[in-house]
Parts: C-alpha cells; structure tokens; sequence
C-alpha cells in the first residue's frame, strides 16, 4: 500500500501544506490563512483540521499516513514546543497538538532549515550529502545541511548566515542590532541600498533613473539589458555576496552553495558575476565548490518538511 505525508510551511500571513509520496511526488498542495489572534493559539488546530479534511477527500485513514512534517518561523525543541516571535508563540505545544488532534506523527524544525532540506531532497541540491541554501530575500537567511542531517546549531541558530560580520565600520546597525552584517548587503533590501548610493554618487545615465522604484528585479532587469551602471551596482552586490558566501564555505566547506530567494530570480547572470568574487575570498580547497540556483521556490518548505518524515 502507498504511504503519504503532509509537509507544511507556516508563514506569518499562509500556511502551504502539501501532500507527496515518499519519492518526492507533490500530490496536491493548498494554503490556509495563517491566524495570529490570540498568540497564534488556533494554527494548530488549523493546520490539524485541513489535514483531516484532505484525508478525508482522498479517503485516507491513519495508517496511509506517514505523518506530518512542518517548518515554523522560528525554533522547535526537542520536546515538541516552538518559538515563534512574530507568531506570539512561546513554547507551544505545536508537536504534541497535532499528534493529539490528528492521530499522526509529527516532526517540525526551523522554516530555513526545513526549506534547505526541501532543495536537499528534490531541488537544486539533490544528488549532493551537503550544502548550505542561502535565501536573498528581505533579509539573508540560510540552511545547513551535514550528511543529509540538518546542523541546528546549539542554541538553534544554525544557519543563520546573514549575520556573518562583512564590513565592521559600517554605521547603520542591522535588524539584529550589530554592524555590517551579511545581509545588511547581500539582501535584497541592501542591494536596492548599494543602488541608490551608486545613482546619487554620479550622473551617468541609466534606464534606472526612470524607474518607479528601484529594487532588486529593477536592477538586474537593467543589468540583463546591458545598461552600464546597472551591471557596476550587481557587480558591487556581488562582491558582498561573494565574500558572505566564501565566509560560509570556508566553515562549512558543504559539496554546494545553493542560492534561493527572490535575488536568486535573477538567474544565470547572478551566478556570472559572484564566481569571480567567491574565488577571490574563498580558501583554496574551497574555490571550485559549485554555486547552483535553487529550483522549488516556494515549495521548498513543504518539500523539505516531508523530507524530514523520512
């Protein structure tokens, strides 16, 4: 008899949930709205009625089930409680709730990790034992994953690159409260930063300044173009990505780095211009390790969460 799983991604507004096969099959996928009122004290309840209503529209009982798999923003401890700030949760029972509820095993880890297991199993890291995902978003987070194992990290903050230090003079403090921190650049917020500092610092022409807002997709459309000063911005972007990136390998020293997010949307050309800077910082055993694109965008998450049933 075919067994399945539930992955879920819980988000701060959605929760994605999925189910697939263990091979990786994604059968079916929904969203539900994420409800913070109150603490956030009904998202299980939530998630576990969703999922007994799938069972049921395909017929299943518990034993089909694998169980459930879920990435939260924030920590799950061992004894099944999680953390989430923006969610309201402090040690909830989240584990233990969704076993009550469904009758079904269940497993979660930290959102990042969680997506990195997603690009492990089915995406851009698949056919590798190790690799680091580093997401270019709003922020910079990313995903350790050692022999097939997620590295949380003592204290749960495995992974959490974007606060690598890249440049201790700069003044501006970063959400964390520290200085010069990886995504403080590498982001997508800062390369909408590097920007707006390299079109004030000169009156070149650019299609650039004619552009409603000037974000991340704004400048690498330009850079894709041809405009000049649009390719000199991705350029500076990368040469901080690139020693961000080098930073990780050179600890780390995964089989690949992979790069997901919306920067990563950019494509090939994102690749092109951070070799080279990669390269520069890397130690030597580490300058040919591959830099690869991620490939589940915002299904990472749910895949990654089944993977960790397995």
């Amino acid at each position: 008899m075919e067994k399945y799983g539930y992955g879920v991604d819980l988000g701060g507004t959605t929760v994605k949930l999925g189910l697939l096969t263990p091979e990786g099959r994604l059968i079916d996928k929904w969203e539900i709205d994420t409800d913070v009122s109150g603490g956030g004290r009904n998202i299980p309840r939530d998630i576990g009625s969703s999922i007994l209503a799938d069972m049921n529209k395909h017929s299943f009982d518990k034993r089909d089930i694998l169980g459930i798999g879920i990435g939260v923003p924030g920590q799950v401890w061992e004894d099944g409680t999680a953390n989430a700030v923006n969610l309201g949760w402090d040690h909830l029972p989240l584990l233990g709730e969704l076993t009550s509820m469904t009758g079904l095993r269940a497993v979660g880890g930290n959102d990042a990790n969680v997506a990195a297991m997603g690009e492990y199993w089915m995406g851009g890291g698949k056919g590798y034992r190790s690799l680091v995902l580093v997401t270019l978003g709003t922020g910079v987070g990313g995903g350790i994953i050692v022999d097939g194992k997620i590295h949380v990290g003592a204290h749960g903050a495995g992974g959490e690159i974007g606060h690598i230090p890249v440049n201790p003079a700069e003044p501006r403090s970063c959400g964390c409260g520290n200085h010069g921190c990886f995504e403080q650049y590498a982001s997508a917020t800062g390369n909408a930063r590097i920007a707006l500092e390299l079109l004030a610092a000169s009156d070149r022409p650019s299609t650039l300044r004619s552009c409603p807002k000037v974000d991340a997709r704004a400048c690498w459309d330009a850079a894709r173009a041809g405009d000049g000063l649009a390719v000199e911005i991705a350029d500076k972007y990368c040469a901080y990505l690139g020693q961000g990136l080098a930073a990780v390998a050179n600890t780390v020293d995964p089989e690949v780095l992979v790069l997901g997010g919306g920067v990563s949307r950019a494509g090939q050309i994102l690749l092109d211009l951070v070799l080279p800077h990669y390269r520069r910082f890397a130690f030597p055993a580490c300058k040919n390790t591959p830099i690869v694109l991620a490939t589940l965008g915002n299904d990472a998450g749910i895949y990654g969460a089944m993977a960790m049933l397995l």
